[in-house]
């Protein structure tokens, strides 16, 4: 954890799609965080499908990767809902930052958020990422929940959230986000 008052965190989309939901609902996140944190966005897709016959030595991407969760205070996943998981590309990288020496998520605190244009929005999805960071040892944000359903309905063609009720309950998640990094990494 860095000793500033500033909070570093990374986001980490569980999509690659171009106009990703999950995206731009990291891209929100930044617009309406607390004055005291910072978001830098991590792109996954260069990161090659983990294979234990490749780990030795360590891909310089992956390591790369670990190395800027390490540095970070806390991490921000926007998960998709796929087949009512999350995406192998997600679930991929946190396997390279379980691999790593370094063990980047192991005490590091996190927040889930989710958008999917289904009714429900992320609620599968992030009950099986909750159990996948529990495992690598992450110390999981559990309330608020954002869960952004009818993501078609919410993203204007720009990828911007517009809905003000949603916008509020990422505003209110990225604050208790904030209070809960310094609750379980205190300088």
């Amino acid at each position: 954890m860095n000793t500033s008052n500033q909070l570093r965190i990374v986001g980490i989309s569980g999509s690659l799609r171009k106009g990703s939901y999950n995206t731009a609902l990291l891209h929100a996140a930044a617009e309406l965080m607390p004055p005291e944190m910072t978001l830098e966005i991590i792109d996954i897709s260069p990161l090659p499908m983990l294979n234990q016959d490749f780990e030795k030595p360590f891909p310089e991407v992956a390591a790369e990767f670990c190395d800027r969760l390490a540095k970070a205070d806390g991490v921000l996943f926007a998960t998709p809902e796929y087949n009512s998981s999350i995406s192998a590309v997600l679930k991929n990288a946190i396997d390279w930052a379980s691999r790593s020496p370094q063990q980047p998520l192991n005490g590091k605190p996190a927040a889930i958020i989710g958008a999917s244009i289904g009714i429900f929005g992320t609620a599968r999805a992030q009950t099986h990422l909750r159990q996948v960071l529990s495992f690598v040892g992450a110390l999981t944000l559990n309330k608020p929940e954002v869960l952004v359903g009818q993501a078609h309905r919410v993203f204007d063609s720009e990828g911007k959230l517009t809905d003000e009720m949603g916008r509020g309950f990422l505003h209110d998640l990225l604050v208790a986000f904030a209070q809960w990094i310094r609750q379980v990494s205190p300088t």
